[in-house]
């Protein structure tokens, strides 16, 4: 079992989050600068990590990183920087 763990934005990511995610991390702290914190939760043995309700920072089945919207890009259907036009990532998971 992994636990999540939360961290603040400008602080160094959380130990349990892989170092090939930690720049893309800071590219979206800088993306969001009114954003708050992290969260780090697991979903079928990979990191999640979100930002507020902006972005999901995750790995997909090939594990290179992805940066997914958040509850709140979704809804209203804001582009989330760093993200491929194109790409719908909501079914990755399930590769």
């Amino acid at each position: 079992m992994q636990l999540g763990a939360r961290w603040r934005v400008g602080d160094a990511p959380h130990r349990g989050v892989p170092p090939l995610l930690h720049p893309v991390i800071a590219e979206q702290e800088e993306a969001h600068p009114d954003a708050g914190s992290w969260t780090l939760t697991w979903l079928e043995g990979r990191p999640r990590c979100a930002l507020d309700d902006l972005v999901i920072v995750t790995l997909d089945a090939a594990g290179e990183s992805r940066v997914l919207p958040g509850t709140s890009g979704a809804d209203h259907g804001t582009e989330v920087p760093g993200t491929p036009d194109g790409i719908d990532d909501d079914d990755d998971w399930l590769l």
